[in-house]
């Protein structure tokens, strides 16, 4: 599976993840970010040995969007800290069924059962605490595209907040939605990352656009939200 490189230097490697593709080698063996990132590095700069990649992030398999792997561990230390202390400012977009509000924040504290993720009682043993905004909202029939900016990282966080309040994202079945994206992945896309560089100390910003199976006029409407950021 293909792997868009974004950015590449010393330090650090910025990729699309395409929807479908794991971050990280499970039991499937079905090709993921690293060991693909791994090998695309191998190749372009002649590594004879080992390559060492630091993965300091994810995104859910059935998700697609921007991802920064560091090149060397001080990199993955440095990263791993910004994500620790949420400096990183992380922007996404969700095609859901229902409206959200325009500015809402939702803080739940999360807990994962098997699989799934749920929405548990405040402090419970286990739970974690996760925090969105929802920045921006736009109608589309009975769907809303909606611009979230996470200000935590937990599993799932984005898929259980939403249809917590009703608002599944489409194609999200193991979360309540009924609504086909490409019957296989969802309409979840991580749109725009920012970060400090871990040796330069220089704010960098990416923006990715997103996938072709959402519909034409979404993903117009995504880019103008993006330009306005």
């Amino acid at each position: 599976m293909r792997l868009p490189v974004i950015f590449v230097d010393n330090h650090v490697l910025v990729v699309e993840k395409p929807a479908g593709m794991l971050a990280q080698e499970d039991r499937t063996k079905d090709d993921d970010v690293l060991s693909v990132a791994k090998q695309w590095v191998k190749v372009e700069y002649e590594k004879p040995g080992a390559v060492y990649l630091g993965l300091v992030h994810r995104l859910d398999r059935p998700a697609s969007g921007l991802m920064v792997l560091a090149r060397t561990s001080k990199a993955a230390a440095r990263l791993s800290e910004q994500f620790k202390n949420r400096t990183v400012q992380k922007t996404y977009f969700a095609l859901v069924d229902g409206h959200p509000v325009e500015g809402d924040v939702y803080e739940d504290w999360l807990k994962k059962w098997d699989e799934n993720v749920r929405v548990v009682e405040p402090k419970r043993p286990g739970g974690k605490l996760a925090k969105l905004v929802i920045q921006e909202v736009f109608w589309f029939g009975t769907a809303a595209l909606v611009r979230i900016e996470l200000s935590t990282g937990r599993a799932h966080q984005i898929r259980v907040q939403l249809a917590s309040r009703g608002f599944p994202i489409i194609g999200d079945f193991r979360y309540g939605s009924r609504t086909r994206l490409d019957g296989k992945n969802l309409a979840l896309h991580a749109g725009r990352l920012a970060f400090e560089h871990p040796t330069k100390k220089e704010r960098m910003v990416f923006t990715s656009e997103l996938p072709r199976a959402w519909p034409p006029e979404i993903r117009e409407k995504a880019s103008q939200m993006l330009r306005k950021i």
